[in-house]
């Protein structure tokens, strides 16, 4: 894989997240190359391509995600990259994978909020 843009999650952080977070930290990257790209800015997009990239890379490459899981991650990461190199993309196709990736970005956010608010209701409650 060459040099981790992503060290830490190269590093095994990536396996402590689940997939929802996994998929949102995609997403951010996917919606950063979708974003330079609109905007022509070809540096930026560059390395959110490659950050996006890698990280899908190790999202399909973690265990835990065998099977249809493994398939569903592959198939989006084929889905991202016929945004950018396929002539013929069908309109539309930048918002689709924004929706899609914003589910789990929603979604993990969510998570970490009723965290938070779980951890001060006991913090309360001593």
């Amino acid at each position: 894989m060459g040099h981790p843009l992503h060290r830490q999650a190269a590093d095994g952080g990536w396996a402590k997240l689940d997939l929802i977070e996994q998929l949102g930290n995609v997403g951010s990257e996917v919606e950063r190359a979708i974003r330079a790209h609109e905007a022509g800015r070809t540096s930026r997009f560059e390395g959110a391509l490659a950050r996006a990239l890698e990280l899908f890379d190790l999202t399909a490459a973690d265990p835990r995600w065998h099977g249809h899981r493994c398939q569903e991650v592959l198939r989006a990461r084929e889905e991202f990259c016929r945004l950018f190199f396929d002539p013929d993309v069908p309109p539309g196709s930048a918002d689709g994978l924004r929706r899609y990736f914003f589910g789990f970005a929603y979604a993990s956010r969510m998570r970490h909020y009723r965290r938070i608010v779980h951890e001060l209701n006991a913090a309360s409650d001593n």
